[in-house]
């Protein structure tokens, strides 16, 4: 089992716009632009990366998907307290 995980996410308002990103990343656009372009953390700018980071270092429902992922895969919609993210596993440690 993973001890750290190295992601990126895209934060958005509703499910049906991480429903939408996540359409558009399955068929071809690009994780890193689509961050970029939509997302509403500051993590924007990066490309939506967050880094490393250990257990009970995010939200819990944040931590359980990101934690659940293999590196390269993607996350289906998550709700937290911030909105919907759509997380992207980079790497496992």
């Amino acid at each position: 089992m993973a001890t750290k995980v190295h992601a990126a996410h895209i934060l958005v308002k509703t499910e049906a716009e991480a429903l939408g990103i996540l359409y558009d990343i399955k068929h071809g656009k690009d994780f890193g632009q689509a961050a970029k372009e939509k997302s509403l953390c500051p993590s924007a700018k990066n490309g939506g990366d967050l880094g490393t980071f250990s257990r009970g270092q995010m939200v819990k429902e944040f931590e359980i998907a990101a934690f659940a992922l293999k590196p390269g895969e993607l996350s289906k919609p998550v709700k937290t307290q911030f909105g919907w993210h759509v997380i992207k596993c980079v790497d496992t440690k």
